[in-house]
Protein backbone atom coordinates (compact mmCIF):
# COMPACT_ATOMS: atom_id res chain seq x y z
CA UNK A 1 0.00 0.00 0.00
CA UNK A 2 1.45 3.43 -0.99
CA UNK A 3 0.55 5.13 2.65
CA UNK A 4 2.07 2.36 4.53
CA UNK A 5 5.33 3.57 6.51
CA UNK A 6 7.93 2.27 8.06
CA UNK A 7 7.00 0.03 10.74
CA UNK A 8 6.49 2.36 13.69
CA UNK A 9 3.81 4.08 11.58
CA UNK A 10 1.84 0.77 10.33
CA UNK A 11 -1.92 0.89 11.80
CA UNK A 12 -2.38 -1.69 15.05
CA UNK A 13 -4.90 -4.32 14.06
CA UNK A 14 -7.01 -1.83 16.78
CA UNK A 15 -6.86 1.09 14.34
CA UNK A 16 -7.80 -1.13 11.20
CA UNK A 17 -11.14 -0.09 11.76
CA UNK A 18 -10.50 3.36 10.58
CA UNK A 19 -9.10 2.19 6.86
CA UNK A 20 -11.90 -0.52 6.32
CA UNK A 21 -15.28 1.80 6.35
CA UNK A 22 -18.91 1.29 4.59
CA UNK A 23 -19.35 3.49 2.09
CA UNK A 24 -21.42 6.34 3.60
CA UNK A 25 -18.62 7.33 5.78
CA UNK A 26 -15.56 6.97 3.20
CA UNK A 27 -15.68 10.78 3.07
CA UNK A 28 -16.08 11.53 7.06
CA UNK A 29 -13.07 13.52 8.04
CA UNK A 30 -11.82 11.17 10.43
CA UNK A 31 -11.95 8.32 7.22
CA UNK A 32 -10.09 10.24 4.80
CA UNK A 33 -7.39 11.51 7.54
CA UNK A 34 -6.46 8.08 8.21
CA UNK A 35 -6.20 7.24 4.18
CA UNK A 36 -4.40 10.52 3.79
CA UNK A 37 -2.08 10.80 7.04
CA UNK A 38 -2.10 7.80 8.92
CA UNK A 39 -1.50 8.09 12.57
CA UNK A 40 -0.28 10.91 14.78
CA UNK A 41 3.37 10.88 15.79
CA UNK A 42 4.09 8.85 18.94
CA UNK A 43 6.47 9.70 21.95
CA UNK A 44 4.61 12.59 23.80
CA UNK A 45 7.44 15.12 25.18
CA UNK A 46 9.67 13.42 23.41
CA UNK A 47 8.97 14.78 20.43
CA UNK A 48 10.69 18.03 21.17
CA UNK A 49 13.10 16.39 23.90
CA UNK A 50 15.06 14.51 21.40
CA UNK A 51 15.63 16.83 18.66
CA UNK A 52 16.57 19.58 21.26
CA UNK A 53 18.92 17.58 22.94
CA UNK A 54 20.76 16.18 19.38
CA UNK A 55 21.01 19.71 18.44
CA UNK A 56 22.55 20.59 22.22
CA UNK A 57 25.05 18.28 21.18
CA UNK A 58 25.86 18.60 17.78
CA UNK A 59 26.43 22.13 18.93
CA UNK A 60 28.88 21.51 21.96
CA UNK A 61 30.82 19.50 18.96
CA UNK A 62 30.72 22.53 16.89
CA UNK A 63 31.47 24.99 18.99
CA UNK A 64 34.12 23.88 21.55
CA UNK A 65 37.70 24.90 19.90
CA UNK A 66 35.68 26.05 16.70
CA UNK A 67 39.15 28.67 16.63
CA UNK A 68 41.21 25.58 16.23
CA UNK A 69 43.22 25.82 13.69
CA UNK A 70 43.73 29.35 14.08
CA UNK A 71 44.43 29.67 10.55
CA UNK A 72 42.12 29.66 6.82
CA UNK A 73 42.17 25.88 6.14
CA UNK A 74 41.55 24.17 2.72
CA UNK A 75 39.02 26.44 0.26
CA UNK A 76 38.07 28.98 2.94
CA UNK A 77 41.52 30.46 1.53
CA UNK A 78 38.71 31.63 -0.74
CA UNK A 79 35.20 31.71 0.81
CA UNK A 80 36.61 33.83 4.06
CA UNK A 81 38.41 36.23 2.00
CA UNK A 82 35.61 36.69 -0.29
CA UNK A 83 32.97 37.40 2.50
CA UNK A 84 34.95 39.71 4.25
CA UNK A 85 34.93 41.78 0.54
CA UNK A 86 31.39 41.26 0.52
CA UNK A 87 30.57 43.14 4.24
CA UNK A 88 33.55 46.18 2.57
CA UNK A 89 31.96 46.64 -0.67
CA UNK A 90 28.79 44.18 -1.50
CA UNK A 91 30.87 42.13 -4.00
CA UNK A 92 34.18 40.34 -4.23
CA UNK A 93 37.46 41.99 -4.52
CA UNK A 94 41.01 40.82 -5.45
CA UNK A 95 43.30 40.12 -2.82
CA UNK A 96 47.78 40.25 -2.75
CA UNK A 97 49.87 37.30 -3.11
CA UNK A 98 50.69 36.66 0.81
CA UNK A 99 46.83 38.12 1.80
CA UNK A 100 46.53 34.54 3.98
CA UNK A 101 49.52 35.75 6.23
CA UNK A 102 48.30 38.38 6.77
CA UNK A 103 44.35 37.54 7.04
CA UNK A 104 45.63 35.11 9.64
CA UNK A 105 47.26 37.22 11.86
CA UNK A 106 44.10 39.34 12.36
CA UNK A 107 44.92 42.03 9.04
CA UNK A 108 42.53 41.08 6.92
CA UNK A 109 42.71 45.13 5.42
CA UNK A 110 44.85 44.10 2.59
CA UNK A 111 42.70 43.61 -0.12
CA UNK A 112 42.75 45.88 -3.40
CA UNK A 113 40.62 47.72 -5.35
CA UNK A 114 40.01 46.00 -8.08
CA UNK A 115 37.31 42.98 -8.36
CA UNK A 116 37.53 39.72 -8.35
CA UNK A 117 36.73 36.89 -10.78
CA UNK A 118 34.73 34.43 -8.57
CA UNK A 119 32.74 31.34 -9.82
CA UNK A 120 29.97 30.84 -6.97
CA UNK A 121 27.11 32.76 -5.84
CA UNK A 122 27.08 34.94 -2.95
CA UNK A 123 24.69 33.61 -0.53
CA UNK A 124 26.60 31.37 1.36
CA UNK A 125 29.70 34.03 1.22
CA UNK A 126 27.22 36.40 2.57
CA UNK A 127 26.11 33.70 5.88
CA UNK A 128 30.14 33.61 6.43
CA UNK A 129 29.96 37.29 6.79
CA UNK A 130 26.85 37.72 9.18
CA UNK A 131 29.37 35.65 11.83
CA UNK A 132 32.20 37.82 10.83
CA UNK A 133 29.83 40.65 11.34
CA UNK A 134 29.08 40.07 14.74
CA UNK A 135 32.19 38.27 15.82
CA UNK A 136 35.02 39.93 13.91
CA UNK A 137 36.87 39.33 10.87
CA UNK A 138 40.33 38.87 12.34
CA UNK A 139 39.88 35.10 14.27
CA UNK A 140 38.87 31.98 12.87
CA UNK A 141 36.20 31.91 15.46
CA UNK A 142 34.39 34.70 13.65
CA UNK A 143 34.68 33.45 10.34
CA UNK A 144 33.66 30.08 11.16
CA UNK A 145 30.82 30.95 13.43
CA UNK A 146 27.98 30.71 11.02
CA UNK A 147 29.14 27.49 9.48
CA UNK A 148 28.60 26.49 13.18
CA UNK A 149 25.20 27.68 13.42
CA UNK A 150 23.84 26.02 10.36
CA UNK A 151 25.28 23.27 11.45
CA UNK A 152 23.25 22.93 14.46
CA UNK A 153 19.99 23.93 13.16
CA UNK A 154 20.53 20.97 10.67
CA UNK A 155 20.64 18.44 12.85
CA UNK A 156 17.74 19.91 14.76
CA UNK A 157 16.14 20.34 11.30
CA UNK A 158 16.52 16.59 10.63
CA UNK A 159 15.50 15.39 13.76
CA UNK A 160 12.35 16.91 13.11
CA UNK A 161 12.33 15.82 9.52
CA UNK A 162 12.65 12.25 10.77
CA UNK A 163 10.22 12.12 13.40
CA UNK A 164 7.89 13.49 11.13
CA UNK A 165 8.15 10.79 7.96
CA UNK A 166 8.43 7.92 10.22
CA UNK A 167 5.66 9.35 13.03
CA UNK A 168 8.40 8.39 15.38
CA UNK A 169 10.59 10.69 18.26
CA UNK A 170 12.64 8.05 18.72
CA UNK A 171 13.76 6.96 15.49
CA UNK A 172 13.36 11.24 15.11
CA UNK A 173 16.26 11.63 17.83
CA UNK A 174 18.21 8.53 16.25
CA UNK A 175 18.66 10.66 12.62
CA UNK A 176 19.13 13.95 14.57
CA UNK A 177 21.91 11.89 16.36
CA UNK A 178 23.40 9.77 13.71
CA UNK A 179 24.09 13.75 11.95
CA UNK A 180 24.78 15.69 15.46
CA UNK A 181 28.35 12.88 15.46
CA UNK A 182 29.20 12.52 11.95
CA UNK A 183 32.51 13.35 11.23
CA UNK A 184 31.77 14.28 7.66
CA UNK A 185 29.01 16.56 8.76
CA UNK A 186 30.99 18.04 12.20
CA UNK A 187 34.01 19.62 9.92
CA UNK A 188 32.12 21.26 7.58
CA UNK A 189 29.84 22.52 9.92
CA UNK A 190 33.88 23.84 11.76
CA UNK A 191 34.85 24.68 8.47
CA UNK A 192 33.54 28.10 6.38
CA UNK A 193 33.16 26.44 3.12
CA UNK A 194 30.08 26.91 1.10
CA UNK A 195 28.85 23.48 0.67
CA UNK A 196 27.30 23.11 4.45
CA UNK A 197 24.64 26.43 3.72
CA UNK A 198 24.16 24.67 0.66
CA UNK A 199 23.41 21.28 2.53
CA UNK A 200 20.91 23.47 5.39
CA UNK A 201 18.96 25.32 2.20
CA UNK A 202 18.27 21.48 0.83
CA UNK A 203 17.28 20.22 3.52
CA UNK A 204 15.12 23.41 4.49
CA UNK A 205 13.16 23.15 1.21
CA UNK A 206 12.98 19.41 1.85
CA UNK A 207 11.42 19.67 5.40
CA UNK A 208 9.08 22.78 3.80
CA UNK A 209 7.56 20.63 1.16
CA UNK A 210 7.27 17.58 4.04
CA UNK A 211 4.95 20.18 5.94
CA UNK A 212 3.11 21.00 2.72
CA UNK A 213 2.86 17.41 2.19
CA UNK A 214 0.48 17.17 5.32
CA UNK A 215 -0.88 20.23 4.69
CA UNK A 216 -2.59 19.48 1.20
CA UNK A 217 -3.61 16.23 2.61
CA UNK A 218 -5.59 18.19 5.30
CA UNK A 219 -7.26 20.29 2.97
CA UNK A 220 -8.13 17.80 0.49
CA UNK A 221 -9.91 16.01 3.34
CA UNK A 222 -11.19 18.96 4.64
CA UNK A 223 -13.12 20.09 1.13
CA UNK A 224 -13.79 16.68 0.09
CA UNK A 225 -15.49 16.24 3.61
CA UNK A 226 -17.53 19.34 2.83
CA UNK A 227 -18.76 18.01 -0.11
CA UNK A 228 -20.00 14.66 1.21
CA UNK A 229 -21.66 16.53 4.01
CA UNK A 230 -23.99 18.36 1.57
CA UNK A 231 -25.11 15.29 -0.11
CA UNK A 232 -27.93 12.64 1.15
CA UNK A 233 -26.07 9.47 0.92
CA UNK A 234 -22.73 10.92 2.44
CA UNK A 235 -20.76 10.80 -1.02
CA UNK A 236 -19.45 13.36 -3.46
CA UNK A 237 -21.36 13.37 -6.66
CA UNK A 238 -19.45 12.08 -9.62
CA UNK A 239 -18.59 15.14 -10.73
CA UNK A 240 -16.99 16.71 -7.51
CA UNK A 241 -15.34 13.46 -7.74
CA UNK A 242 -13.60 13.57 -10.96
CA UNK A 243 -10.64 15.61 -10.62
CA UNK A 244 -10.82 16.67 -6.71
CA UNK A 245 -11.00 20.23 -5.45
CA UNK A 246 -8.80 23.20 -6.24
CA UNK A 247 -6.50 23.17 -2.85
CA UNK A 248 -5.79 27.19 -3.32
CA UNK A 249 -2.37 28.79 -2.29
CA UNK A 250 0.16 26.59 -0.53
CA UNK A 251 2.48 28.80 1.61
CA UNK A 252 4.89 26.21 2.75
CA UNK A 253 5.74 25.64 -1.14
CA UNK A 254 6.25 28.95 -1.40
CA UNK A 255 8.61 28.80 1.62
CA UNK A 256 10.54 25.69 -0.23
CA UNK A 257 10.99 27.86 -3.59
CA UNK A 258 12.63 30.77 -1.01
CA UNK A 259 14.58 27.98 0.57
CA UNK A 260 16.00 26.29 -2.91
CA UNK A 261 16.59 30.15 -4.40
CA UNK A 262 18.94 30.53 -1.64
CA UNK A 263 20.78 26.69 -2.14
CA UNK A 264 21.01 27.47 -5.58
CA UNK A 265 22.50 31.25 -4.39
CA UNK A 266 24.95 29.30 -2.33
CA UNK A 267 26.60 26.52 -5.03
CA UNK A 268 24.40 25.65 -8.47
CA UNK A 269 24.45 21.95 -7.76
CA UNK A 270 21.19 22.69 -6.06
CA UNK A 271 19.99 23.03 -9.81
CA UNK A 272 19.42 19.30 -9.94
CA UNK A 273 17.23 19.97 -6.60
CA UNK A 274 14.82 22.30 -7.69
CA UNK A 275 13.70 19.40 -10.33
CA UNK A 276 13.89 16.54 -7.82
CA UNK A 277 11.39 18.41 -5.11
CA UNK A 278 9.50 19.99 -7.62
CA UNK A 279 8.54 16.55 -9.04
CA UNK A 280 8.01 14.99 -5.47
CA UNK A 281 5.83 17.38 -4.03
CA UNK A 282 3.45 16.97 -7.06
CA UNK A 283 4.02 12.92 -6.99
CA UNK A 284 2.82 13.25 -3.14
CA UNK A 285 -0.38 14.69 -4.30
CA UNK A 286 -1.25 12.85 -7.20
CA UNK A 287 -0.83 9.75 -4.57
CA UNK A 288 -2.99 11.57 -1.93
CA UNK A 289 -6.12 12.03 -4.60
CA UNK A 290 -5.71 8.42 -5.69
CA UNK A 291 -5.82 7.25 -2.41
CA UNK A 292 -8.68 9.87 -1.43
CA UNK A 293 -10.93 8.12 -4.21
CA UNK A 294 -10.32 10.45 -7.17
CA UNK A 295 -11.46 8.96 -10.07
CA UNK A 296 -8.75 11.35 -12.59
CA UNK A 297 -6.40 11.50 -9.66
CA UNK A 298 -3.23 11.79 -12.63
CA UNK A 299 -4.92 14.94 -14.36
CA UNK A 300 -6.49 16.54 -11.56
CA UNK A 301 -3.15 16.46 -9.94
CA UNK A 302 -0.99 17.87 -12.57
CA UNK A 303 -3.84 20.90 -13.29
CA UNK A 304 -4.64 21.69 -10.06
CA UNK A 305 -2.16 21.09 -7.98
CA UNK A 306 1.09 20.95 -10.58
CA UNK A 307 0.43 24.23 -12.07
CA UNK A 308 0.52 26.08 -9.07
CA UNK A 309 3.77 24.07 -7.67
CA UNK A 310 5.87 24.85 -10.49
CA UNK A 311 4.77 28.69 -9.62
CA UNK A 312 5.75 28.93 -6.15
CA UNK A 313 8.68 26.93 -7.08
CA UNK A 314 10.74 27.47 -9.71
CA UNK A 315 9.83 30.92 -10.80
CA UNK A 316 10.25 31.91 -6.77
CA UNK A 317 13.53 30.19 -6.63
CA UNK A 318 14.80 31.90 -9.41
CA UNK A 319 13.64 34.99 -8.04
CA UNK A 320 15.08 34.48 -4.47
CA UNK A 321 18.52 33.67 -6.87
CA UNK A 322 18.37 36.91 -8.55
CA UNK A 323 17.85 39.27 -5.39
CA UNK A 324 21.02 37.20 -4.33
CA UNK A 325 23.18 39.64 -6.21
CA UNK A 326 21.38 42.75 -5.20
CA UNK A 327 25.19 43.49 -3.66
CA UNK A 328 26.57 42.83 -7.27
CA UNK A 329 23.96 44.84 -9.09
CA UNK A 330 24.24 47.54 -6.76
CA UNK A 331 27.74 48.43 -7.68
CA UNK A 332 29.72 50.06 -10.10
CA UNK A 333 32.93 48.11 -9.93
CA UNK A 334 31.86 44.17 -9.58
CA UNK A 335 33.17 41.97 -12.14
CA UNK A 336 31.83 42.04 -15.79
CA UNK A 337 28.97 44.97 -14.15
CA UNK A 338 29.02 46.83 -17.19
CA UNK A 339 29.74 44.18 -19.63
CA UNK A 340 26.74 44.96 -21.60
CA UNK A 341 27.35 48.52 -22.09
CA UNK A 342 30.44 47.52 -23.71
CA UNK A 343 29.28 44.67 -25.54
CA UNK A 344 25.70 46.07 -27.37
CA UNK A 345 23.51 43.12 -28.91
CA UNK A 346 20.67 43.81 -31.42
CA UNK A 347 18.94 40.32 -30.41
CA UNK A 348 19.17 40.70 -27.07
CA UNK A 349 19.37 44.51 -26.93
CA UNK A 350 15.85 44.46 -25.40
CA UNK A 351 17.16 43.01 -21.89
CA UNK A 352 18.34 45.12 -19.36
CA UNK A 353 22.32 45.73 -19.10
CA UNK A 354 22.53 44.17 -15.67
CA UNK A 355 20.76 40.82 -16.33
CA UNK A 356 22.48 40.67 -19.65
CA UNK A 357 26.12 41.62 -17.82
CA UNK A 358 25.04 38.69 -15.10
CA UNK A 359 24.14 36.17 -18.01
CA UNK A 360 27.68 36.78 -19.82
CA UNK A 361 29.21 35.78 -16.09
CA UNK A 362 26.95 33.09 -15.68
CA UNK A 363 28.15 31.61 -19.20
CA UNK A 364 31.38 32.44 -18.27
CA UNK A 365 31.35 30.60 -14.78
CA UNK A 366 29.55 27.84 -16.12
CA UNK A 367 32.63 27.36 -18.74
CA UNK A 368 34.93 27.75 -16.13
CA UNK A 369 33.07 24.78 -13.89
CA UNK A 370 33.02 22.48 -17.20
CA UNK A 371 36.72 22.76 -17.64
CA UNK A 372 38.09 22.49 -14.14
CA UNK A 373 40.16 19.30 -14.39
CA UNK A 374 43.29 19.52 -12.85
CA UNK A 375 45.31 17.48 -10.37
CA UNK A 376 44.94 17.38 -6.24
CA UNK A 377 46.20 15.26 -3.85
CA UNK A 378 42.76 14.86 -2.30
CA UNK A 379 40.44 14.58 -5.19
CA UNK A 380 38.23 11.83 -5.02
CA UNK A 381 35.68 10.43 -7.95
CA UNK A 382 32.09 10.26 -6.93
CA UNK A 383 32.35 6.67 -6.96
CA UNK A 384 34.13 6.53 -4.02
CA UNK A 385 32.13 8.56 -1.96
CA UNK A 386 29.90 6.09 -0.40
CA UNK A 387 32.45 3.89 0.76
CA UNK A 388 34.82 6.62 1.95
CA UNK A 389 37.55 5.84 -0.20
CA UNK A 390 39.02 8.91 -0.65
CA UNK A 391 38.66 11.52 2.42
CA UNK A 392 39.38 15.45 1.94
CA UNK A 393 42.69 17.12 4.35
CA UNK A 394 41.44 20.55 5.09
CA UNK A 395 44.68 20.89 7.73
CA UNK A 396 47.30 18.92 8.61
CA UNK A 397 51.08 19.55 10.66
CA UNK A 398 52.98 18.01 13.11
CA UNK A 399 53.57 20.55 15.84
CA UNK A 400 55.03 19.57 19.05
CA UNK A 401 53.22 19.64 22.55
CA UNK A 402 52.06 15.68 23.00
CA UNK A 403 54.92 14.37 24.57
CA UNK A 404 55.86 12.12 21.61
CA UNK A 405 58.63 11.64 19.48
CA UNK A 406 55.97 13.20 16.91
CA UNK A 407 52.70 14.72 16.60
CA UNK A 408 49.69 15.28 14.61
CA UNK A 409 47.34 17.70 14.04
CA UNK A 410 44.69 17.49 11.83
CA UNK A 411 41.01 18.16 10.14
CA UNK A 412 40.23 15.49 7.74
CA UNK A 413 36.71 15.26 6.22
CA UNK A 414 36.07 11.77 7.27
CA UNK A 415 32.90 10.58 7.90
CA UNK A 416 32.23 8.35 10.71
CA UNK A 417 32.86 4.49 8.93
CA UNK A 418 30.00 2.49 10.63
CA UNK A 419 27.38 5.55 9.29
CA UNK A 420 28.82 5.99 5.70
CA UNK A 421 29.08 1.90 5.29
CA UNK A 422 25.58 1.18 6.62
CA UNK A 423 23.99 4.00 4.78
CA UNK A 424 25.17 3.17 1.58
CA UNK A 425 24.12 -0.61 2.03
CA UNK A 426 20.66 0.83 3.39
CA UNK A 427 20.01 2.63 -0.33
CA UNK A 428 19.06 -1.08 -1.67
CA UNK A 429 16.33 -1.52 1.11
CA UNK A 430 15.01 1.56 0.20
CA UNK A 431 14.59 0.88 -3.98
CA UNK A 432 12.72 -2.27 -3.17
CA UNK A 433 10.81 -0.44 -0.89
CA UNK A 434 9.91 2.13 -3.03
CA UNK A 435 9.74 0.23 -6.32
CA UNK A 436 7.79 -3.22 -4.40
CA UNK A 437 5.87 -0.97 -1.89
CA UNK A 438 5.86 2.32 -2.96
CA UNK A 439 6.31 4.03 -0.19
CA UNK A 440 6.68 7.49 -0.15
CA UNK A 441 9.56 8.19 2.17
CA UNK A 442 11.73 5.83 0.21
CA UNK A 443 10.55 7.92 -2.69
CA UNK A 444 11.25 11.54 -1.16
CA UNK A 445 15.04 10.13 0.28
CA UNK A 446 16.02 8.37 -2.41
CA UNK A 447 14.99 11.71 -4.43
CA UNK A 448 16.83 13.40 -2.46
CA UNK A 449 20.42 10.89 -2.18
CA UNK A 450 19.82 10.62 -6.27
CA UNK A 451 19.73 14.81 -6.59
CA UNK A 452 22.62 15.30 -5.26
CA UNK A 453 24.96 12.34 -6.55
CA UNK A 454 24.28 11.00 -9.89
CA UNK A 455 24.62 14.68 -11.22
CA UNK A 456 28.22 13.73 -10.63
CA UNK A 457 28.64 11.22 -12.57
CA UNK A 458 28.06 13.36 -15.42
CA UNK A 459 31.33 15.31 -15.44
CA UNK A 460 33.73 12.58 -14.88
CA UNK A 461 36.86 14.79 -15.74
CA UNK A 462 36.11 17.34 -13.35
CA UNK A 463 38.04 17.24 -10.42
CA UNK A 464 35.42 16.38 -7.60
CA UNK A 465 35.68 15.72 -3.46
CA UNK A 466 34.32 14.04 -1.36
CA UNK A 467 33.08 16.81 1.18
CA UNK A 468 31.02 17.62 -1.72
CA UNK A 469 28.54 14.89 -0.44
CA UNK A 470 27.42 16.77 2.55
CA UNK A 471 24.96 18.26 0.02
CA UNK A 472 22.61 14.94 0.43
CA UNK A 473 23.83 13.30 3.89
CA UNK A 474 21.11 14.11 5.75
CA UNK A 475 19.00 11.66 3.06
CA UNK A 476 21.42 9.15 3.75
CA UNK A 477 21.14 9.67 7.37
CA UNK A 478 17.25 9.25 6.87
CA UNK A 479 17.98 6.47 5.05
CA UNK A 480 19.84 4.83 7.41
CA UNK A 481 17.04 5.63 10.03
CA UNK A 482 14.23 4.10 8.09
CA UNK A 483 16.49 0.48 8.15
CA UNK A 484 16.84 1.32 12.38
CA UNK A 485 12.93 1.25 11.89
CA UNK A 486 12.88 -1.78 9.98
CA UNK A 487 14.55 -3.30 12.84
CA UNK A 488 12.96 -1.58 16.03
CA UNK A 489 9.73 -3.52 14.66
CA UNK A 490 6.43 -1.94 14.65
CA UNK A 491 4.54 -0.93 17.24
CA UNK A 492 1.84 -3.57 17.50
CA UNK A 493 4.69 -6.55 17.81
CA UNK A 494 5.59 -8.63 20.41
CA UNK A 495 7.20 -7.07 24.02
CA UNK A 496 10.51 -10.23 23.00
CA UNK A 497 10.33 -8.45 18.86
CA UNK A 498 10.62 -4.96 20.35
CA UNK A 499 13.20 -5.56 23.41
CA UNK A 500 14.96 -7.35 20.80
CA UNK A 501 14.75 -4.61 18.54
CA UNK A 502 15.72 -1.92 20.71
CA UNK A 503 18.74 -3.87 22.04
CA UNK A 504 20.09 -3.85 18.23
CA UNK A 505 19.61 -0.17 17.38
CA UNK A 506 20.55 0.73 20.68
CA UNK A 507 23.71 -0.86 20.46
CA UNK A 508 24.26 0.40 16.65
CA UNK A 509 23.63 3.83 17.95
CA UNK A 510 26.29 3.35 21.05
CA UNK A 511 28.77 1.79 18.58
CA UNK A 512 28.17 4.98 15.98
CA UNK A 513 29.23 7.23 18.84
CA UNK A 514 32.02 5.67 20.39
CA UNK A 515 33.65 4.88 17.13
CA UNK A 516 32.96 9.14 16.49
CA UNK A 517 34.82 9.62 19.50
CA UNK A 518 37.50 7.59 18.63
CA UNK A 519 37.85 9.64 15.27
CA UNK A 520 37.06 13.04 16.84
CA UNK A 521 40.67 14.23 17.72
CA UNK A 522 41.81 14.41 14.27
CA UNK A 523 37.90 15.77 13.14
CA UNK A 524 39.00 19.05 15.53
CA UNK A 525 42.21 19.34 15.10
CA UNK A 526 43.52 18.06 18.43
CA UNK A 527 47.39 17.42 18.64
CA UNK A 528 48.15 13.72 19.44
CA UNK A 529 51.14 11.52 18.77
CA UNK A 530 51.66 10.32 15.15
CA UNK A 531 51.15 6.88 16.22
CA UNK A 532 47.30 7.65 17.22
CA UNK A 533 47.20 9.97 14.11
CA UNK A 534 48.64 6.96 11.90
CA UNK A 535 45.97 4.08 13.99
CA UNK A 536 42.88 6.40 12.33
CA UNK A 537 44.20 6.22 8.78
CA UNK A 538 42.22 2.40 8.31
CA UNK A 539 42.57 2.37 4.65
CA UNK A 540 45.71 3.46 2.72
CA UNK A 541 43.62 5.64 0.45
CA UNK A 542 42.87 7.61 3.99
CA UNK A 543 46.27 9.41 4.31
Amino acid sequence: MSHTAVPPRRISPGQRGSWVVAPARAFALDALGARLLGPPTSGGSLRWILPVLTAVLAGVLRFVRLGEPGSLVFDETYYVKDAYSLLLSGYEREWPEDADESFNAGRPQVLLDSPDYVVHPPVGKWMIALGMLAFGSDNAFGWRFSAAVVGTLSVLLLALVAQRMFGSAALGGAAGLLLAVDGHHLVESRTSLLDIFLSFWLLAAFAALLVDRDDGRRRLARRLSALAGRTGDGLPSALQLAYGPFLGFRPWRLMAGICLGLALGTKWSALPFIAAFGLLTVAWDLSARRIAGIHRWFVGGVVRDGILAFVCIVPVALATYLGSWTGWFRSDDAYDRHWAEQNPSTPWGWLPDALRSLAEYHRSAYTFHRGLGSDHPYEASAWSWLVVGRPTSFFYEKPGGCAADACSQAVTVLGNPLIWWSAALSLLVLLFAWVGRRDWRAAGILSGVAAGYLPWFLYPERTTFYFYAVAFEPFLVLSLVYCLGLVLGRADASGHRRRRGVLLVGLFLATAVALSAYFLPIWTAEIIPYDEWRSRMWLPSWI
